[in-house]
């Protein structure tokens, strides 16, 4: 290191996981971020060197660790939260959530309903989630209006609903969505979402996918979501909705599979073979009774699993903190097995697996020398975080996104002492009230 160093940010103190392969705690460390990465990690005991900081954080009492990745979500559909509840999936998107789609989703509705959900996230310590749904350029445009990382995929669907306008030129839509977004911003990762084998023709996967091979960039699907899924693709197509993407061609290592509840053993293996990645999503999946996804049987055939949390008019939260404790609970009790889905894998799962859903392990999801400074620090001086013997355990079991006190995303303090430093959280909430007045004009 040289002898004299400036950094924009120093954190000192607490406990940091870095999440890296080794899964290395390090207590009292001193971190140097400089233009958006880390640029070291002091340890206890090493030799010390002066050090210039524009700003330094002391985290004495905290845990540091690797910002949450949310693998899955609906940004937008914040608007929708509450419309809809205690339904089975397929009444749910029918008959209200396809119709109010259609109705009331437009480029202000989706940037309005995203910063709100962007807000909720930061607020819970997610600094990168992946969204798919319709205009999507707004969803981009919020994330760069909020300083956050996304991964933001221009939604596809043939079936009644928000997407049905854009079927007639959907490769060509497409195709000007990553043209638009692609290396515009180190932030914003654009990508395609076809929203299901059930509403989308192979036609309509095909091409899409086809698009996002030749760009590069992620293909995101619902998938073997509910036994009434299989049961319909096997009416429409002969064959479960693994198997019929999988005759479509579009199974590869850049495809991110979302849900992934009803898939067995054989598609499971396949699904390793394709180098599929999925995203689970318990909470969304318990409330509308779709099942509960095999993940433990996934990661052990090699599959690469994060978390998400779907959109609020399923969850209706977006707190990563607690879809790691329903994970971890959910399947222990499925399987009446406690060592299943232990704290730190699903801390992982939640981070450096997250990133490798993505495609972005080699930016995000640990702390490391040369990734991206996207970390969060939770205040242990809570009565429900003492005392603390074991930090994943603490994570899982008793933290929740309101632990969070200070958020860093691509090395900019975006949320300190848990205040924004430059969003307006209550234009965006008035913003939202005035869209869910009209919303709610039209509900029965």
């Amino acid at each position: 290191m040289n002898p004299e160093t400036d950094v924009d940010i120093l954190i000192r103190g607490g406990t940091l996981l870095t999440m890296s392969e080794a899964m290395e705690i390090v207590h009292d460390p001193v971190i140097g971020i400089r233009d958006g990465r880390i640029l070291f990690i002091a340890r206890p005991g090493e030799p010390a060197f002066p050090v210039r900081a524009g700003e330094t954080i002391d985290a004495s009492h905290s845990i540091v660790m690797p910002g949450l990745i949310n693998c899955h979500t609906h940004a937008a559909m914040t608007c929708f939260r509450g419309i809809a509840d205690d339904l089975s999936l397929m009444d749910w998107l029918n008959n209200y959530i396809f119709p109010a789609e259609a109705k009331h989703v437009n480029r202000e509705m989706v940037h309005a309903g995203s910063l709100l959900a962007i807000a909720e996230m930061i607020l819970s310590g997610t600094t990168t989630f992946s969204d798919g749904y319709f205009y999507e350029s707004s969803v981009a445009r919020a994330a760069l209006e909020a300083g956050m990382r996304a991964v933001t995929a221009q939604g596809f669907i043939d079936s009644p609903g928000a997407g049905k306008d854009a079927l007639p030129g959907n490769v060509r839509i497409a195709e000007k969505f990553i043209e638009k977004w692609l290396r515009k911003s180190p932030l914003v990762i654009p990508a395609l979402f076809c929203h299901s084998p059930y509403a989308c023709s192979p036609e309509t996967l095909r091409s899409i996918k086809e698009v996002a091979r030749q760009a590069k960039v992620p293909y995101i699907i619902h998938l073997s979501e509910t036994r009434d899924e299989v049961k319909i693709i096997r009416e429409r197509h002969g064959v479960s909705p693994v198997m019929h993407l999988e005759k479509t061609g579009v199974l590869d290592e850049a495809t991110i599979a979302v849900h992934c509840v009803w898939p067995d053993d054989r598609e499971i293996d396949l699904l390793a073979e394709r180098g599929v990645k999925v995203s689970h999503n318990p909470e969304s999946n318990m409330k509308l009774a779709s099942g509960v996804a095999p993940v433990p049987d996934m990661l052990r055939r090699g599959v690469t699993v994060g978390l998400g949390t779907d959109g609020c008019a399923s969850n209706n939260n977006l707190d990563m903190f607690q879809e790691m404790g329903t994970a971890a609970r959910l399947h222990k009790v499925r399987r009446l097995d406690p060592t299943v889905m232990d704290a730190a894998t699903v801390v992982k799962m939640a981070t450096r697996e997250g990133a490798r859903v993505l495609g972005l392990a080699d930016q995000i999801g640990s702390i490391e020398p040369g990734k991206c400074a996207d970390l969060i620090l939770l205040d242990t001086r809570k009565p429900h975080l003492t005392p603390l013997y074991n930090c994943y355990s603490q994570l899982v079991y008793a933290a929740s996104g309101a632990d969070v006190s200070t958020v860093i995303i691509n090395g900019k303090i975006i949320l300190k002492e848990r205040r924004f430093l430059d969003f307006d959280v209550e234009d965006v909430m008035n913003r939202a009230r005035k869209i869910a007045a009209e919303i709610g004009k039209a509900l029965p």
